[in-house]
């Protein structure tokens, strides 16, 4: 359940060189956040007293909508295995008012690293899982074994007269081969599964109160033991079930939630979107007092708190918080002056322009021209994208918001999408085609919306 070194030994170049396969330009964040994680390779080579001493360094992303802020967070998590959520501070409101307690996103994101954690566990005991659950299904298929007995088994396998310890080996052997190959798929069985006991208990809350409603909730469900059931089911479906429960039984959750605090309290990216919006421009009523209460509400997650969580408490003085907003009317320093303190590295991502969404639709690994030949391919259309119609997408995208609201390398997922409705509803029934889209395709299918700015509004 630990991480690779390989992820923690990662170069700052080598973590750039690794985003750059998905993100195009923005260089400047890449280095600030690949800096923020070697960094935190660095602190665990300290001794524990200067290494309690190291903050995280956390970022402040300037740039409009789509040019590659939440992606780059998300991006490096990926990498380095990291615990990562992305929560929006506007949905925030200052304790006391309707909203959700900013102390919830660090639970939220020990949810995620519990999980995390449990499926790279499941999955170091999935082998010993699927042995276990396909004995408990031999269990189940063949008869107990008889002092004498004339047994037949899906009248395959007949056994006549005394029933030894080698026989019922053999024929266990036998059943096995079969069930392995899809033998015995459809045939029915009985399983036992469990169910929490007691009525159904809804316990609702209000801002600030989420862990206290989760903990009511436990302790009421505690208070009723677990019912089993049995169920028929097929032996497919059996097979998931018995490898499932016996995962569970294999793997140990109090190691999983001791990793998975540790990766939280270690390794976590918080990633707050929207930091402009709870921005305050002055004057000392209103809105702003409330905006100013979000970030007074954020500030002691930032600077290093305890929050209780069901899985124990986590402690937030070394998890990465980036922060970003657009900051089109509000500035980073219209921020409380004790959270900019918090946010020491500051970085500008570009606008985009055409010739960016050339490369975007090109260089990635993940471009969009390769998911959608990708997509098709598997209705067996060849599609395929020359070099004009790059062009000339990237150029209606660009135009498009120009006229629009800028919704940066977003808008080529609309601009896609209507290009290539009607060729996507009709592939099922053009198997084997090679579909060739050029500048006259893309003209011609995007016609209407270029000249009709007041639809482009709507549509693109």
């Amino acid at each position: 359940m630990t991480q690779s070194a390989s992820h923690h030994e990662l170069t700052p170049a080598e973590i750039v060189a690794a985003l750059d396969k998905y993100i195009i330009g923005q260089h400047e964040a890449k280095r600030a956040v690949a800096l923020a994680i070697r960094d935190r390779w660095r602190r665990q080579r300290l001794d524990e007293e200067m290494r309690a001493e190291v903050m995280p360094k956390n970022i402040i992303m300037i740039g409009p909508t789509g040019v590659g802020k939440t992606e780059i967070s998300r991006r490096i998590a990926n990498l380095t295995d990291a615990p990562f959520i992305k929560v929006e501070a506007s949905k925030f409101t200052e304790v006391g008012y309707v909203g959700r307690d900013v102390e919830s996103m660090i639970r939220d994101l020990t949810e995620l690293a519990i999980n995390m954690v449990t499926g790279e566990a499941t999955a170091q005991v999935e082998a010993q899982a699927a042995a276990a659950a396909e004995e408990r299904l031999l269990d189940a298929l063949l008869p107990p074994l008889r002092a004498s007995s004339s047994e037949v088994v899906e009248g395959e396998i007949e056994v006549a007269g005394q029933t030894t310890a080698e026989t019922q080996k053999r024929t266990r052997e036998k059943l096995r081969d079969r069930l392995n190959t899809g033998h015995f798929d459809e045939r029915e069985i009985e399983v036992t599964v469990e169910s929490a006991g007691g009525p159904n208990i809804e316990v609702l809350g209000g801002a600030g109160m989420e862990e206290m409603g989760i903990n009511i909730k436990e302790m009421l469900g505690n208070m009723f033991p677990k019912r089993t059931q049995h169920k028929r089911v097929k032996v497919s479906e059996a097979r998931r079930i018995l490898k499932e429960q016996e995962a569970a039984r294999l793997v140990d959750k109090e190691k999983v939630q001791e990793e998975a605090l540790r990766r939280v309290q270690e390794s976590g990216i918080v990633f707050v979107d929207e930091i402009d919006k709870v921005a305050g421009r002055g004057g000392g009523q209103g809105p702003d007092v409330s905006r100013e209460g979000v970030q007074r509400d954020i500030l002691p997650i930032v600077e290093g708190t305890t929050v209780v969580t069901k899985y124990g408490p986590v402690k937030t003085d070394h998890i990465l918080f980036i922060a970003a907003g657009a900051f089109h009317v509000a500035k980073p320093s219209d921020l409380i002056p004790e959270l900019q303190g918090r946010f020491p590295i500051r970085v500008k991502l570009d606008s985009l322009d055409a010739r960016d969404f050339v490369r975007i639709l090109t260089e990635p690994k993940n471009a969009l021209t390769r998911q959608y030949r990708a997509m098709l391919a598997t209705e067996g259309v060849d599609l395929q994208f020359t070099d004009e119609a790059i062009h000339e997408l990237a150029r209606i995208a660009a135009l498009a918001n120009e006229r629009n609201e800028n919704t940066g390398a977003r808008r080529l997922y609309t601009v896609m999408e209507r290009l290539l409705a009607d060729l996507s509803f009709e592939a099922p029934n053009r198997s084997g085609e090679q579909v060739i889209v050029d500048a006259a395709y893309v003209t011609h299918a995007l016609a209407d919306i270029i000249e009709d700015q007041d639809l482009s509004r709507y549509i693109l």
